[in-house]
């Protein structure tokens, strides 16, 4: 039986390199890169974002970005002769961004990630819900406005986006900085994490 071409077997193998030309590798069955996304943080507190950034919002690019989702607590039931379920509680996961270089020009978006958890806890005074350098408010509490909008957004090869996951509710819950290890040849991180209330994912068309 004669075989027959598959579009795998015709995208995964190398034409012959014509007069002058180097062998391509075809890229058409490559899948979309995990790490094409950017981070939009939208409505941040006000008095968080240090003087000359975008006014109550940063776009980011980040290192690494945990999973995103949300996981439901199943009720279970107990018949006589049956054991059935029931959706319960729903609960969303934490997510952890890691940010890298830090210096230089972006310094101040380092300083604001830092005044951002320093509103929800103040490690200096020891009080919670303040918002550092907000004129006129000192280390007033400021309940309601910890919390901001972020919006993950996944990337296509040539920039532009093919996805977006919303978190709503966000506020940041950990901030911790890198190992401090000159052995090894990688920019400095700074490691941010956060708890949402909800979540939703919506993709774009073509």
């Amino acid at each position: 039986m004669a075989s027959v071409p598959t579009f795998i077997t015709d995208e995964s193998q190398r034409p012959a390199p014509g007069a002058g030309n180097m062998p391509l590798i075809s890229q058409n069955l490559d899948s979309v890169r995990t790490y094409q996304f950017e981070m939009h943080f939208r409505e941040i507190p006000e008095g968080i974002l240090v003087e000359g950034a975008n006014e109550r919002e940063l776009v980011l690019a980040a290192k690494q970005v945990s999973q995103v989702g949300f996981s439901v607590e199943p009720i279970e039931v107990h018949r006589v002769n049956d054991k059935v379920f029931y959706p319960g509680k729903a609960t969303p996961e934490e997510l952890t961004v890691t940010f890298d270089n830090f210096y230089g020009a972006n310094t101040e978006v380092a300083q604001s990630l830092y005044r951002w958890f320093q509103s929800i806890y103040n490690p200096v005074t020891g009080k919670f819900l303040t918002s550092p350098g907000a004129a006129g408010t000192g280390d007033e509490a400021r309940v309601g406005s910890f919390k901001c909008h972020a919006s993950l957004f996944h990337l296509d090869p040539q920039g532009s986006p093919i996805a977006e996951t919303e978190l709503i509710g966000l506020m940041p819950i950990s901030w911790k900085t890198a190992e401090f290890n000159y052995s090894t040849n990688e920019f400095h991180t700074i490691e941010v994490g956060f708890r949402y209330d909800f979540l939703q994912h919506k993709t774009f068309n073509a």
